[in-house]
């Protein structure tokens, strides 16, 4: 938990709890282009001002979305936006879920992570590959106010990585309705079908009346 305030930006209108570059970079696409008058400079992230990082212990996307944006509001005294997801396998009843990006062991190995649920998916066949991303993105007011919007992304797990753009689980992952994974796809139209953006598009709609804004 933070031990007390954190110095943020003057310019900063919103706090991201994130320490993951690649993650900050789509959000703050996605936020400009969701959000008139919005600006890169105005989201500032967790990492950017050494705010601590709270105990992941939900039991669900959403519960782990909204400790980290109460988290962080509380630390920075500005409204807070999180994002707990990860890619569920249906035929691991599933899993990973909330621990994806632990899979392998130690948190953010996305190298490890890929390998350990290729070998464990080795033997099932392409038709029973079936897979979603889910994203849960949050929004916290110091004051108390809540949003929260989960999205899902359809699609099938390939048997080898491909693509060298996005991150995570991206080059193993072809969303319904495309022919390439979303590693392979350029950021524009990965953040356009993304989980991550549909859930930020989402939650962009009732930003501004967190944000004090009409």
């Amino acid at each position: 938990m933070t031990s007390g305030p954190v110095t943020v930006p003057f310019d900063a209108r919103l706090a991201f709890a994130t320490h993951n570059a690649h993650k900050a970079g789509e959000v703050r696409a996605i936020l400009v282009a969701a959000l008139p008058g919005f600006r890169a400079e105005h989201l500032v992230t967790s990492g950017e001002v050494d705010a601590p990082e709270p105990c992941e212990d939900g039991v669900s996307f959403e519960e782990n979305a909204l400790i980290k944006a109460r988290a962080l509001a509380a630390g920075t005294g500005l409204v807070a936006i999180a994002d707990d997801s990860g890619i569920t396998v249906d035929v691991m009843g599933g899993a990973p879920g909330i621990f994806s990006a632990r899979w392998a062991g130690h948190h953010g190995d996305d190298a490890a992570n890929l390998d350990l649920l290729l070998a464990q998916l080795a033997d099932v066949r392409p038709n029973n590959r079936g897979a979603a991303f889910v994203c849960a993105a949050a929004a916290v007011h110091p004051d108390g106010r809540e949003i929260v919007k989960v999205a899902r992304l359809r699609g099938v797990i390939v048997g080898a990585p491909r693509g060298d753009n996005g991150f995570g689980y991206d080059p193993i992952f072809v969303a319904d309705g495309q022919t390439v994974t979303n590693g392979e796809l350029d950021p524009e139209t990965k953040n356009a079908i993304s989980h991550r953006g549909q859930a930020f598009r989402a939650l962009a709609e009732d930003l501004p009346r967190l944000l004090d804004r009409p």
